[in-house]
């Protein structure tokens, strides 16, 4: 894993080009703030900016971790209830910002028609309903180690995670391919286009909020998402496990909505990554202000469970993707300024 520290003028940096973008706008979900941020990023400071460049182009490590950013807890107010009921000028807009504009150094970053009603930045924290299941706002049990969306073919190629609050030190647990020990005929059956992934529980419709758009092009291109959803659930297409190079592979694994959907040598192969999986197993306690980026084709990520008080105090964090190339996603998007894909 890479750390960068923010010394006290990256800080007085990043901060500035807050206050400029707060003044004018009072979300980070809009196509004129994301075309400005790119712009605000590209003057951030140098040193961060290469840490950043070379984390995207050399793949030295799977994870990064920018850490010094204050976050006074008393802006905040409560951790919400549900990512639904928040305000529309949320109270973490000024995190968002700072986060939005660090996380473009990478990319661009995308959201889902099918998950928190099409929003780009995402809400990472329990939700009473949720606290048993294997879902981003569950709390009582074991997030299982996964691929963002790995069921997806226009799956993020970062995920970003800021931490906002997290007074229980709870775990974002995390394993690098490059540190998984395999056999040659395990790693040759991986790498065949043989396994299932199921979608997870965010994208499914029963998790949906969002109201029908007066818009026929919107309505249409979400029904064609839902479809694919469902198509996925009832007949998941075949995948590689470990793709691209051989000798340093990428990944695409999701244990949990993979069982029951293989055949017995592929559920031995995934049995024997599973065990390798958790032999590399680490992780990091993200502290409020760190920004951390995993990527998704080296790294899989999970969380410890916790005992949630859903008294507005429990661990929040706020979740970006981002997309290397935005043209692979084009046919799945309304505009070519739009970052939600359907």
């Amino acid at each position: 894993m890479l750390q960068v520290n923010l010394r006290d003028e990256d800080i007085r940096s990043i901060e500035a080009a807050v206050s400029e973008l707060s003044q004018r706008y009072d979300t980070v979900e809009t196509p004129a703030f994301h075309r400005e941020a790119r712009l605000h990023a590209e003057e951030l400071p140098r040193e961060l900016r290469r840490k950043l460049r070379e984390f995207h182009l050399d793949e030295p490590a799977g994870m990064l971790v920018v850490s010094g950013l204050p976050v006074v807890d008393a802006d905040l107010g409560p951790t919400p209830a549900h990512w639904k009921d928040k305000p529309a000028r949320s109270a973490s807009l000024r995190y968002d910002i700072a986060f939005y504009l660090v996380a473009t150094l990478l990319g661009e970053p995308i959201g889902w028609a099918t998950q928190q009603d099409g929003r780009i930045m995402h809400d990472i924290f329990p939700i009473k309903e949720h606290e048993h299941e294997q879902i981003g706002w569950g709390s009582d049990e074991l997030l299982t180690w996964h691929t963002e969306d790995a069921f997806h073919p226009l799956r993020t190629d970062y995920l970003g995670l800021m931490c906002l609050r997290n007074p229980d030190g709870v775990e974002t647990t995390a394993a690098d391919i490059a540190d998984v020990r395999l056999d040659d005929e395990t790693r040759k059956i991986l790498s065949e286009p043989r396994f299932r992934i199921l979608p997870d529980n965010s994208h499914r419709a029963e998790n949906q909020t969002g109201a029908e758009s007066s818009d026929p092009l919107v309505e249409q291109l979400r029904r064609r998402s839902n479809e694919r959803v469902e198509r996925a659930l009832a007949e998941p297409e075949p995948v590689q496990v470990l793709f691209g190079a051989p000798e340093d592979p990428y990944l695409r694994v999701d244990p949990y909505y993979m069982q029951g959907v293989q055949g017995p040598e592929e559920q031995r192969a995934l049995d024997a990554l599973c065990a390798a999986v958790d032999e590399a197993m680490g992780g990091v306690v993200l502290r409020p202000g760190d920004m951390c980026f995993i990527d998704n084709y080296r790294v899989v990520h999970g969380r410890k469970p916790f005992k949630a008080r859903f008294d507005g105090t429990d661990r929040w964090l706020r979740r970006l993707n981002v997309a290397r190339d935005l043209r692979k996603s084009r046919d799945s998007r309304l505009s070519a300024d739009s970052r939600v894909i359907y």
